[in-house]
């Protein structure tokens, strides 16, 4: 004999049940999602301690050498940037090298090269090499851009004629770029502003960034 109730008991339960599926599933993607994320948040530390590492080696390695070499420059110990300032490199307003200036560049390149290429990972970790133009805010904007390009490019000429270890390997790293007065006190003109800085690009901060980005 039909039952009412026996068919609505079994709707019932017909539709709890497709309710706890669907349930199951998002409980099941989420906790996918959080492994996946767990993965990823892991990768990124595990690369970004790799990377401070290097860079701790690097840059204390640099300065070691430089200070070894009896050479008046150090390495920021955050960034390993290295400002020269340009009374060393060029005469006032000038972009060509003056002799005090290229026989500098002959003391720290080879240091500075040997330290970078002392070993593939230590390579590996530097993506670029930038020799980057900087001037004080005194002046026009466009001379002083075009000076700050000028003199990074000269700086860079240079090096390309001289004989060091490494060398081929060091110019696949190299960028020039010239920021005129961007980074210079706007106050007033600075002697410290006026400068050609080598800085690094790292790896890790590559990595970190495409991350970022989803890529």
């Amino acid at each position: 004999m039909f039952s009412p109730v026996a068919k609505y008991n079994e709707e019932e339960a017909d539709d709890t049940g497709a309710w706890l599926s669907i349930s199951d599933l998002m409980s099941g993607l989420l906790m996918v999602f959080a492994l996946l994320l767990i993965v990823a948040l892991a990768q990124i530390t595990q690369v970004s301690e790799q990377s401070k590492n290097t860079r701790v080696i690097i840059i204390q390695g640099i300065n070691d050498g430089l200070s070894n070499a009896g050479i008046d420059v150090k390495a920021d110990p955050e960034t390993g940037d290295i400002s020269i300032l340009d009374s060393v490199l060029f005469a006032q307003n000038d972009y060509k090298l003056k002799h005090t200036g290229q026989e500098f560049l002959k003391q720290f390149i080879p240091v500075y090269a040997n330290v970078i290429f002392q070993s593939d990972t230590i390579a590996d970790e530097v993506i670029r090499i930038v020799v980057e133009g900087h001037s004080s805010s005194e002046g026009k904007f466009s001379h002083n851009m075009r000076l700050s390009v000028l003199r990074a490019n000269s700086v860079s000429e240079y090096i390309e004629q001289m004989d060091f270890s490494h060398k081929a390997r060091f110019f696949k790293k190299v960028l020039i770029s010239g920021r005129g007065a961007i980074d210079a006190n706007k106050t007033q003109a600075l002697a410290k502003d006026r400068k050609v800085m080598f800085r690094f690009q790292f790896k890790g901060d590559e990595f970190f960034l495409q991350q970022l980005q989803g890529k």
